[in-house]
């Protein structure tokens, strides 16, 4: 949330118009990046129920295997990858629904990029 470049602006673009589908603990991901600067003092606990409350209208769909795949090809791609299990765990759901991922972290960018996955905002 702290680098809105015009590659973030073109992924919201694409997402409003497209829809996303993202993993199962995306929420709980989201939550906690919010929690973690209101914590840090970097934003209020108003802004964080406002984002929560933007977000919830998007056009997002939680897919429902995710966990059950964190044991298998989820844990191959982090191992193969040097990626943390939650990272690599966006990279499965790209792969397997053969979607784009939208990701600013260069290491999961590379690792997608390796395994023949579009990447937004390349």
């Amino acid at each position: 949330m702290d680098e809105i470049t015009e590659a973030v602006l073109q992924a919201f673009d694409a997402l409003r118009e497209n829809g996303a589908w993202v993993p199962g603990l995306w929420r709980l991901e989201v939550a906690n990046v919010l929690q973690m600067n209101v914590n840090r003092r970097r934003h209020r606990a108003t802004f964080r129920d406002a984002a929560l409350a933007e977000f919830a209208l998007l056009p997002i769909h939680l897919d429902g295997d995710t966990d059950r795949r964190a044991g298998g090809e989820t844990l191959r791609l982090a191992e193969r990858h040097d990626l943390n299990v939650y990272d690599a765990a966006y990279l499965e759901l790209a792969l397997r629904r053969k979607i784009a991922l939208a990701a600013l972290d260069r290491q999961l960018r590379a690792a997608a990029a390796s395994e023949g996955v579009q990447l937004l905002g390349a």
